[in-house]
């Protein structure tokens, strides 16, 4: 049964973020922290680490916000970032002029990101939020005392 794209409606948006001039590796640091969080939170994450990484997420997680509320008119509180991925992009190759007239090649990597937001308000299912690493606070490892019995 096909379904019909007009009474569907979306409850995610992205913003797509190409050949931005960084290495993939240093932006996955960056996302790794912000994936599963709600807008609110991202934005104070992202203003407070200190990484160059940071100044183009937090741009790319802004323009899915107000994609968000612009074609879902959605609340900035029901946002939660869904998806959050960095992908390898083109290398640009620069030579750079050494002695005795030799060249030394430059790789500057590039990289695409994408960021997924997901409004709450209009899905059912609030399972995409960021799990706490431990189920329960109490599960910490507990160091006895060598002198109790």
């Amino acid at each position: 049964m096909l379904k019909n794209k007009k009474t569907e409606k979306k409850t995610e948006v992205y913003a797509l973020g190409q050949h931005i001039s960084m290495s993939a590796d240093k932006a996955r640091r960056v996302i790794d922290q912000i994936r599963g969080r709600s807008y609110e939170e991202t934005l104070m994450i992202l203003e407070l680490m200190p990484y160059l990484a940071c100044y183009p997420i937090f741009k790319l997680v802004y323009s899915a916000a107000s994609n968000a509320s612009y074609n879902m008119a959605s609340n900035e509180a029901n946002l939660v970032i869904s998806k959050a991925e960095v992908n390898k992009s083109t290398t640009m190759k620069r030579f750079k002029p050494r002695a005795r007239g030799r060249s030394y090649a430059i790789k500057k990597p590039t990289c695409h990101i994408t960021i997924v937001m997901k409004d709450i308000s209009l899905d059912d299912k609030i399972d995409s939020l960021k799990k706490p690493r431990w189920k329960n606070k109490h599960t910490a490892m507990m160091y006895r005392d060598m002198y109790s019995k």
